[in-house]
C-alpha cells in the first residue's frame, strides 16, 4: 500500500521585507495606494473595492487591498527606510508577481522575501 501524495495547500503566504526605500517613497501614499492596485492586477487578483489607506503615526503609510479570498497588506516605516509587505493568495495565483511590482517601483537596497504554503 503506497500512501497517497499530501494534497496541494490551497494558498500562498509571501511576505517581503524592502530594506533601503527612500523615506520620500515611503511617505507617499498615492504611490503605495497605487502599487497595491498595480500588484493585485500583476498577480491576477480580483478586488472588492479600492486599498484602504491610513496615515500612520511618525510619517509611516499603512495600506489593506481585500481582494478575492485572499489580502495584500504593507506597511512603511520611514526613518527606518523599511516597507514590509504581505500577500495571501490562492495557490493558483503567482504571488511572487505582487512583489515583483514593488520591486520594479521603489528603489529598495534589498529585498528579502519569504514564501509559505497555508492551509
Amino acid at each position: 500500500m503506497t500512501d497517497a501524495p499530501a494534497p496541494t495547500p490551497p494558498f500562498t503566504h509571501l511576505t517581503a521585507d524592502f530594506l533601503g526605500v527612500p523615506a520620500a517613497q515611503l511617505r507617499d501614499d498615492a504611490l503605495i495606494g497605487g502599487l497595491l492596485v498595480a500588484a493585485a492586477g500583476a498577480a491576477g487578483l480580483g478586488a472588492h473595492g479600492p486599498p484602504v489607506m491610513r496615515a500612520l503615526p511618525h510619517d509611516g503609510v499603512a495600506g489593506l487591498f481585500l481582494l478575492e479570498g485572499c489580502h495584500i497588506a504593507v506597511h512603511t516605516f520611514p526613518s527606518e527606510e523599511l516597507l514590509l509587505l504581505d500577500v495571501l493568495s490562492r495557490a493558483t495565483r503567482d504571488a511572487q508577481k505582487a512583489v515583483d511590482v514593488f520591486s520594479r517601483r521603489l528603489t529598495a537596497r534589498t529585498v528579502r522575501a519569504e514564501h509559505r504554503a497555508r492551509g
